[in-house]
């Protein structure tokens, strides 16, 4: 039996080199290890792809399915630079990325009665790795509940409060790295409540007086997150975007804050501060 041709082998003569190639939207089995080593099953959403060379015609799709068959042991934030580099040696590519977003499930107990239950988050990690340098980033997505500061300084009774959607994206060395519940964790004790899936009254009473007594604008639980970020040493950079889901208006409240502008305006501030009368002049 003569041998099938490798079309995808094929040399290409347009000189035009693909920054990427690959897969999008495979949903796909994931068994993770958590920072505390326990298998979480769980269904990942996969993106997939590598560098093409301009003399290539293609690249082998096949192989990235057959990637992710090779790591169902188990995969881990700390795992994960073998995995890239697996995937950039196994396609013969300089460069190589990926996304995986799944659910995550917390252990968490109601604050008063101590009623246990599972909280979930949406994760992701985001990797890119070229040659033997590794980039990868940890995102979670955190609901929580912020209480105006406004409506309760005006009213007589009560304050009007929403749930809010809190996405922090966190770069960090791969030798250091943060788990996702210390991500989490983060995110919640900033806010005005965090939620929980069972609560008892007397669990009730807590969290909605507890909201009461810690209210929260957008912009100041936006900064409250990125002021904890800021003072970890692991992160490199990060992404803190929270929408408050308004409970009086039909449209949402936003903010956003990136470390890369909080260093500028810093430096910004610095210069001026330390600047001559001169200079102001």
């Amino acid at each position: 039996m003569s041998a099938i041709e490798d079309t995808q082998g094929r040399d290409d003569f347009r000189k035009m080199p693909i920054q990427r190639v690959g897969i999008k939207n495979l949903k796909y089995p994931l068994t993770f290890i958590n920072a505390a080593g326990r298998r979480i099953p769980t269904v990942a959403m996969w993106d997939l792809a590598v560098d093409l060379p301009h003399d290539k015609k293609g690249t082998h799709m096949s192989r990235f399915g057959e990637i992710l068959n090779a790591w169902q042991d188990g995969l881990s934030i700390e795992s994960m630079p073998y995995f890239m580099n697996m995937m950039r040696e196994r396609l013969h590519a300089d460069r190589a990325f990926a996304r995986v977003t799944f659910a995550y499930f917390i252990e968490k107990e109601a604050p008063v009665t101590l009623t246990k239950s599972f909280m979930d988050y949406t994760v992701a990690l985001d990797a890119t790795c070229v040659h033997d340098k590794m980039t990868l980033s940890l995102e979670v997505q955190v609901p929580v509940t912020t209480l105006c500061p406004c409506s309760k300084s005006i009213s007589e009774y009560g304050a009007h409060n929403q749930r809010s959607l809190v996405t922090v994206k966190a770069e960090c060395e791969t030798d250091n790295f943060l788990s996702i519940e210390e991500l989490v964790y983060s995110v919640e004790t900033c806010a005005s409540s965090e939620l929980y899936v069972v609560l008892k009254r007397e669990d009730e009473k807590y969290v909605t007086e507890r909201a009461y007594d810690h209210p929260a604008f957008v912009e100041d639980l936006v900064r409250d997150i990125a002021i904890k970020l800021s003072q970890d040493a692991r992160i490199v950079r990060y992404r803190v975007d929270v929408t408050n889901l308004e409970s009086i208006h039909n449209h949402d409240a936003y903010a956003v804050i990136e470390s890369q502008s909080v260093s500028s305006v810093l430096s910004d501030n610095g210069a001026k501060h330390h600047a001559s009368p001169e200079q102001h002049s």
